[in-house]
């Protein structure tokens, strides 16, 4: 397949960007998706944008199936921001289709392309500096279940089939353990032994939502406080991107990633385990702000397992880096040697102190629950 720069071309004249396109440039950090910022400009206006981007052949094998799931969440999005009254420009992504009117373009190479008009006056962060910062994130991605309560996750498709299936990330350990392919295992003992004591632990969201303890949702599965645009000047939520991780899931599972992500002051591969800890008071802050943008959509028990969402997406994660150490590293990118040992090592301390503090963590969430 050739370079998505030596297809741009191609992609850019199969959209009708309301004006001609005057230039396009490479936009963003992502890792996953060829991105590009095209620049229009129209008479006697300003110049208008648009994200162009070409999707990961390798993360998506089925674009069809996830324009599917991001068209019918944008639109449902849309309905329900334009019938509160609010700016569906800037809300909710709308996805801009080709001329062809499909829901996508397919280049000569096979390549599929979709085009997002701009959110503009909005900032992208890549970290929370501030509390204030962390719980816009947080009624943000409330506010993002709340417009979706009523949508029915079984119609979408499961693009990344068991991605928060902590049962099979267990079982895919284990069996890497078995294997040992690379003679690893024997160094990473007290990680496995960490994992395996808590066995239990990862069926307690599956058992739920089997029992029917926890309902089925419309999940973002990737709520990182980078993906909420932030109005410039406010500081608050405008619009939740990066939709290609929609599907069926469990609340919690998004609100366990936004702490484990964001509720601590060290990196993902901090080598200093000293410094890895859970900030009980970023967890209030973010679960209070969660909650008032969700209103009145979570259940009395979905808010109960909160804080088993922190600590299973915490988990789950050091589960993946530890499998995918044992393996040979073919996943995650790596940038140093025993890369994703260090990220293992790491989820299983913030997993630990978050255990330390488990009762403190229900305390807060029960308090919220009492008084909503």
């Amino acid at each position: 397949m050739r370079t998505a720069e030596e297809m741009l071309r191609e992609a850019m004249d199969a959209f009708d960007f309301g004006a001609p396109a005057v230039g396009a440039l490479r936009y963003g950090s992502g890792h996953v998706n060829d991105t590009f910022c095209v620049h229009t400009q129209p008479d006697n206006a300003p110049c208008r944008r648009f994200i162009l981007q070409r999707m990961s052949p390798v993360a998506f094998k089925r674009p069809d199936q996830l324009m599917d799931n991001i068209i019918g969440v944008t639109e449902h999005l849309g309905r329900k921001i334009l019938q509160a009254g609010g700016d569906r420009d800037r809300e909710a992504m709308e996805v801009l289709r080709p001329r062809s009117g499909e829901p996508f373009f397919t280049d000569s190479d096979g390549g599929a392309w979709r085009v997002y008009p701009f959110v503009e006056h909005t900032v992208c962060h890549q970290s929370a500096g501030t509390p204030e910062l962390f719980a816009a994130s947080g009624r943000a991605f409330g506010r993002f279940q709340a417009l979706l309560r009523d949508y029915p996750a079984e119609t979408l498709y499961e693009t990344i089939p068991n991605f928060h299936n902590t049962e099979d990330r267990l079982a895919k350990l284990k069996e890497a353990v078995r294997a040992d392919p690379l003679g690893r295992a024997a160094e990473c003992r007290p990680e496995i032994d960490f994992i395996m004591a808590r066995q239990d632990d990862c069926s307690v969201a599956l058992r739920a939502l089997r029992e029917g303890k926890l309902p089925l949702r419309v999940t973002h599965n990737d709520t990182k406080l980078n993906n909420v645009l932030m109005d410039e000047k406010t500081g608050e939520g405008v619009c939740i991107i990066d939709l290609d991780t929609v599907m069926p899931g469990l609340v919690i599972y998004d609100f366990g990633d936004s702490i484990r992500f964001g509720a601590n002051h060290c990196a993902e591969d901090e080598t200093d385990l000293s410094k890895v800890a859970l900030d009980v008071e970023l967890f209030s802050v973010y679960t209070a702000a969660f909650l008032e943008g969700a209103g009145g959509a979570l259940t009395d028990t979905e808010i109960e397992y909160l804080p088993w969402g922190a600590k299973l997406m915490t988990l789950e994660c050091g589960i993946r880096f530890l499998t995918d150490y044992l393996v040979g590293d073919q996943y995650f990118h790596i940038s140093r040697e025993k890369h994703n040992l260090d990220r293992c090592r790491t989820q299983c301390r913030l997993t630990a102190d978050m255990e330390a503090h488990w009762a403190q963590l229900q305390s807060i969430v029960d308090a919220y629950r009492e008084h909503r």
